[in-house]
């Protein structure tokens, strides 16, 4: 049976695990490695690591950091930044990683979903949308939310899945950091719109946010990264993730009609 999936983001800066609010003043928070030795004995379903520098510094993805995450990591990986050609993916995907995500160069050039696809797998590309509500509704932006495409998230969504996508990444970054909860209606919009899988990433501030997304949406993915690296009003550094029990407990919202959560 497909269960509904609780990923934590890392965002990787100059070498550090950072944690960002609202894409913005990125702060230092540790070492990327040790975080992913604490998920591995957690038992975590799945890790997605982005280099937030990436793509803004138009640089290559950095394979020798690439390598140590994939030799360390024992849950499957996504890996986001930098990625502008399929043979980059490719050999990312080599190096151990279960899939790539591509951002601001596939929505620049949608033809590379596609090579990318042809080339590891449509299983294992996965496109992540960064979304802001504006006057006129939803609206896509990249290069960590500095430049507007004028197109909303379920065009592109679509668009992304006519291409051989084989997920979806809703990024919300209004509720960057925030702990809000997730954008609810805009969860729903994009999950009615295509048939991949989908995960929602952007304010999730509590385990009953996740529920409340399991709910409304199903069996999808629910990302975070305040979550499970910050506890308490002070945000104090503290790795941690759900035990077996709680996340069942979660399974249920996905389930039934009536949640725990309302």
């Amino acid at each position: 049976m497909l269960r509904p999936r609780i990923i934590p983001c890392l965002l990787v800066s100059r070498g550090g695990l950072v944690k960002t609010m609202r894409f913005d003043a990125p702060t230092y928070v540790g070492d990327p490695i040790n975080a992913v030795k604490i998920f591995n004995e957690k038992e975590t379903d799945e890790l997605v690591v982005l280099d937030i520098d990436a793509t803004a510094n138009r640089a290559e993805p950095d394979l020798r950091m690439i390598t140590n995450l994939a030799a360390e990591c024992r849950m499957p990986l996504c890996y986001g930044g930098g990625i502008t050609r399929a043979h980059q993916a490719k050999r990312i995907i080599n190096l151990g990683v279960e899939k790539v995500a591509l951002s601001s160069a596939a929505i620049a050039d949608p033809n590379l979903i596609s090579r990318t696809a042809e080339e590891i797998g449509a299983q294992s590309v996965v496109v992540v949308l960064d979304v802001r509500q504006g006057p006129r509704g939803y609206e896509v932006w990249t290069h960590n939310g500095r430049v507007a495409t004028g197109r909303s998230p379920l065009d592109l969504a679509q668009e992304a899945e006519a291409r051989g996508a084989g997920e979806i990444v809703v990024n919300t970054i209004d509720r960057d950091g925030c702990g809000v909860g997730y954008d609810l209606d805009l969860a729903k919009a994009i999950r009615q719109a295509v048939a991949l899988p989908m995960t929602m990433l952007g304010g999730a501030g509590s385990l009953e946010h996740l529920g409340r997304l399991f709910q409304a949406c199903g069996v999808v993915g629910a990302s975070a990264g305040s979550l499970f690296v910050f506890k308490g009003p002070r945000r104090a550094v503290l790795i941690s993730y759900p035990d077996q029990g709680t996340k069942d407990a979660l399974l249920q919202a996905s389930l039934a009609p009536a949640s725990p959560w309302p």
